[in-house]
C-alpha cells in the first residue's frame, strides 16, 4: 500500500479507556457493522476500528491479489495496524473472517491479545470425512457460479438468507454493504475463505477465547457450531 495503513484501512480510535478493543468485521460488511453496539464499549475502553482491505468503504486498489491469497496478508495488516498506534495488548472481537484472522493473529504474537471474542467463526467450511463444515464442494461452486454471472441477483438472494428476512434494516445493511464491494474482488475473497482450511492451527492458539453463534447462521450450521 502506497499510503499509510491507518489512512488505508480507515483506522479510527473511539472511546479514551486505557484498555483497548478491536472490532474487526466480516466478510460482505465494513466497520459500521459496530455501529449500534460501538456506545457501549467507548464508555469504557479505546475501540479501534479498521476496514478489511476488500471491503468496498477502502480503494480497491490497495486490494493486490497475489498477496492477499490466504488469511496471513490480513493478519499482517491487523499487527501492522496495532504497532503503528502502539497498542501494548488489546482484547479482539472478530467476526466471520476476521474471527480466523485473529486466532492466526494471536498465534505470531500472543502477547498482544488478552482474550479473543470469535463470532461465526469457522476453521473449515468444506464437508470433510469426520467433520461437518456445512457445504460440499459442488455447493460452493455453484455460489462462486451465481456471484460471477450475476452479481446483483446473487446479493439480493444472499443478503437476507445471510441475516434472516424477517429483519429488514439488517438485508438492507448488509446488501448496501455487499454492494459497495468490487464483484471481482467479492469473488476472490469467497474463494479465498470457503476454500481454507485451518484446522490444524486451532490447537495453536493459547489466548483465552470466547467463542459465540448466531441461533441461524448458513455459513456456519450445526452441529459445526460448538455447543
Amino acid at each position: 500500500m502506497g499510503t499509510s495503513i491507518l489512512d488505508a484501512l480507515n483506522v479510527r480510535v473511539e472511546g479514551s479507556g486505557e484498555k483497548y478493543l478491536v472490532l474487526a468485521h466480516g466478510f460482505g460488511t465494513d466497520q459500521s457493522a459496530w455501529q449500534r453496539v460501538l456506545p457501549y464499549f467507548t464508555r469504557h475502553y479505546s475501540v479501534i476500528l479498521y476496514d478489511l482491505v476488500c471491503a468496498g468503504s477502502v480503494n480497491p486498489d490497495h486490494f493486490d491479489y497475489r498477496r492477499y491469497t490466504t488469511l496471513d496478508a490480513y493478519v499482517d495488516d491487523l499487527l501492522n495496524i496495532l504497532d503503528a498506534l502502539r497498542v501494548p495488548r488489546c482484547a479482539y472481537v472478530g467476526h466471520s473472517i476476521s474471527a480466523m484472522i485473529g486466532m492466526l493473529a494471536s498465534i505470531r504474537r500472543p502477547e498482544l491479545f488478552s482474550k479473543l471474542i470469535l463470532i461465526g467463526a469457522s476453521p473449515r467450511f468444506l464437508n470433510d470425512k469426520d467433520y461437518h463444515g456445512g457445504f460440499e464442494q459442488g455447493e460452493i461452486e455453484q455460489v462462486f457460479s451465481a456471484m460471477e454471472a450475476n452479481y446483483e441477483a446473487w446479493v439480493n438472494g444472499f443478503a437476507p438468507l445471510a441475516v434472516g428476512a424477517d429483519v429488514p434494516a439488517a438485508v438492507r445493511e448488509f446488501s448496501r454493504t455487499l454492494f459497495n464491494m468490487r464483484p471481482d474482488i467479492s469473488l476472490f475473497v469467497s474463494r479465498t475463505v470457503f476454500n481454507s482450511d485451518l484446522r490444524g492451527i486451532l490447537g495453536l492458539v493459547n489466548v483465552p477465547c470466547c467463542i459465540m453463534q448466531t441461533a441461524r447462521d448458513m455459513s456456519v450450521p450445526p452441529p459445526w457450531q460448538p455447543t
